[in-house]
């Protein structure tokens, strides 16, 4: 392992949780280092003995995992054991894997899991504008001012924030396509609502280079060789 890092980050190397999670965990006290609990922001070497809620950590030697999901409606993209519908339990993988970012219980659609923590931070931090898109449909017929605030921008009142630019796509009289490069809570959805429309289906179905295609619903695949080329190429020069 590099030596001398933050313990966040060896948390998360060693496809325990993101480096976000990490901290909480070790705020709550699930984290104990040679014997002591650790604290935000502590560094570790490969010399130092991690506990994870009683479990020894160690990312030696451990096999990259990417896995592609496609999530039902009512599964929830947490590791956390209090929540009965957590996506890992739900899936079972066999080894310790987590998800790269969220797609909220009512949506579903394209989720990647994985043991990399690097990779979950290139992919998800906001300033790297990495492409998301989606299908969705709404409850009102879809009009061309509809299209063109979505695109330019919309302002959330609960988030006191305006939205990036995007690509927003009429599909049908109640369904478009809509690509993001930032990914606030319930994004879309807040969007709609600004905009008086109430989001009736969310489908994810694509991240950066990586396509949902014809994977069949509570199904998962490993993400192909080609693809994780592409992937990596296309986060060189990312921020983790």
């Amino acid at each position: 392992m590099e030596d001398n890092i933050r313990l966040n980050k060896y948390l998360s190397d060693a496809g325990i949780c993101s480096r976000r999670a990490a901290d909480r965990a070790i705020e709550e006290g699930q984290v104990i280092v040679n014997g002591k609990v650790a604290v935000v922001g502590q560094r570790v070497t490969s010399d130092d003995q991690i506990m994870y809620n009683g479990t020894v950590v160690s990312n030696a030697n451990k096999r990259p995992i990417l896995i592609a999901y496609n999530k039902p409606v009512g599964i929830v993209c947490t590791a956390e054991k209090k929540e009965k519908n957590n996506i890992i339990d739900h899936i079972g993988y066999e080894e310790r894997i987590y998800p790269i970012g969220r797609l909220d219980k009512d949506s579903t659609g394209l989720i990647l899991l994985t043991n990399q923590g690097d990779l979950v931070n290139k992919i998800m931090r906001g300033v790297n504008a990495h492409e998301k898109e989606y299908i969705v449909s709404v409850d009102k017929e879809i009009d061309g001012q509809f299209i063109k605030k979505m695109s330019e921008g919309v302002y959330l009142e609960e988030l006191e924030v305006t939205t990036r630019k995007c690509k927003v796509r009429k599909l049908s009289k109640y369904e478009f396509n809509i690509i993001l490069t930032q990914g606030l809570n319930r994004q879309i959805r807040r969007m709609c609502q600004m905009l008086g429309y109430r989001v009736k289906t969310l489908k994810r179905v694509r991240i950066m280079n990586i396509k949902l295609a014809d994977l069949n619903e509570d199904t998962y695949r490993d993400v192909t060789a080609e693809e994780l080329a592409v992937l990596t190429s296309l986060l060189e020069g990312s921020k983790n």
